[in-house]
């Protein structure tokens, strides 16, 4: 749970963070495509067939990218736990990096950029999306609030039972969403104050963010690695390199008085 939560309070901040950007400079929401599939419909019924194909083309986009970051988690994942779970990020903020580039320097404020920049941010918030639910057992989402919010409601209508406030599963949970949501919102004031300040250089932060990501998803993999490697040899007697530097480092504690036994009496 605890890592359910730090993996989810640190993607939700960026979620937010590049949602309100995208609604500040291209005056659309890209973490979720809810709103998308209305506006299909109503191009739909208008017969707008080009708006039609743009709007079907972000759902795809965000589909697809929830589609590829857990074909690389499940291709990977038993070769390389970290490759599987940093290429999503490093996919994502490469995409992030590009609009940011291209906005500062480049972006002429036409309707066909925006839309091209608004497809890649779909697509970039697609990949975060299915990648933090394929690493948490589709536990954590973290791009989108809709059903945090419900399960929410749902959790407290529990509470106000005192059996289920006991169940620590269940308050384990509500603690995990109120996290996603407290990180979300932070992460979309920062990017609305911020925004006025960097404009597209936001964009940046924002994959300092995933950088940092990346970096406790390495020391949590490792350190487990290096734990249970440890672990594993100070059991079955096997000496490994780990060990024998870990014994260097911290020393190998003695016992003054050799333990007596019951029975040799």
């Amino acid at each position: 749970m605890g890592d359910n939560i730090r993996l989810g309070t640190l993607t939700a901040f960026t979620a937010g963070t590049i949602n309100i950007a995208s609604l500040l400079i291209f005056l659309s929401f890209t973490s979720n495509v809810t709103g998308h599939y209305a506006i299909l419909a109503a191009e739909i019924s208008k017969g707008n067939w080009t708006q039609v194909a743009v709007v079907g083309g972000w759902i795809f986009l965000f589909f697809f990218g929830s589609f590829l970051s857990n074909l690389i988690v499940i291709s990977f994942n038993k070769r390389s736990k970290y490759f599987a779970h940093a290429m999503p990020i490093v996919l994502e903020i490469l995409c992030l990096l590009f609009v940011g580039i291209y906005g500062q320097f480049y972006y002429q404020k036409t309707l066909e950029e925006t839309e091209y920049l608004v497809a890649l941010m779909l697509f970039a918030t697609g990949l975060q999306n299915g990648l933090t639910a394929s690493i948490s057992n589709f536990s954590v989402k973290t791009t989108h609030l809709t059903g945090t919010t419900t399960d929410l409601g749902i959790l407290f209508s529990m509470f106000t039972q005192k059996k289920f406030r006991k169940n620590g599963e269940l308050v384990g949970r509500a603690k995990l969403l109120m996290s996603i949501m407290l990180a979300y919102v932070c992460g979309a004031v920062f990017s609305g104050l911020t925004y006025y300040y960097l404009e597209f250089r936001v964009f940046y932060v924002i994959c300092l963010c995933l950088l940092v990501v990346i970096g406790y998803d390495a020391y949590k993999i490792h350190l487990r690695h290096f734990n249970t490697r440890y672990r594993y040899s100070r059991i079955y007697k096997k000496p490994t390199l780990v060990a024998f530097l870990y014994d260097k480092i911290h020393g190998i504690p003695q016992r003054k008085t050799k333990r007596k036994l019951a029975f040799d009496d």
